[in-house]
């Protein structure tokens, strides 16, 4: 056997490439916990207020469109959590992330970044 048969490489080289598929999604939270099978579950979701099931208009007594009414309770807002991706992490790999997104977020917080994120941006108050 020669050197080179035996001998481990001095370097992995890693490729990307990028599924036809695969679409940048937002997200707003996840959802998830530790399944059967040890792994970590998540799933990422975005939010929005719910469609109504259905809306009617006013017709004014000359026959022109009045306000639109949308049946429901004023004192309930309904929020749909859209799930759109679903991830399982081994330990291993969760940990990896774990620490990808700590160096992301401690560099986002250097560069003053942190400050824009607040947990209702977006939300009507």
């Amino acid at each position: 056997m020669s050197k080179d048969e035996t001998a481990a490489p001095s370097r992995i080289r890693y490729r990307y490439e990028m599924a036809p598929e695969a679409r940048l999604q937002a997200a707003h939270g996840v959802w998830g916990g530790i399944n059967p099978q040890g792994e970590i579950e998540m799933n990422f979701y975005h939010e929005s207020d719910a469609l109504p099931a259905c809306s009617e208009q006013i017709i004014a007594p000359d026959g022109s469109l009045g306000h639109e009414i949308i049946p429901g309770n004023d004192e309930v807002r309904d929020i749909t959590r859209h799930i759109h991706s679903r991830v399982l992490l081994n330990c291993h790999t969760a940990r990896a992330v774990l620490e990808w997104l700590e160096d992301r977020v401690a560099a986002l917080e250097e560069e003053g970044g942190g400050e824009m994120f607040t947990p209702d941006a977006g939300l009507e108050q």
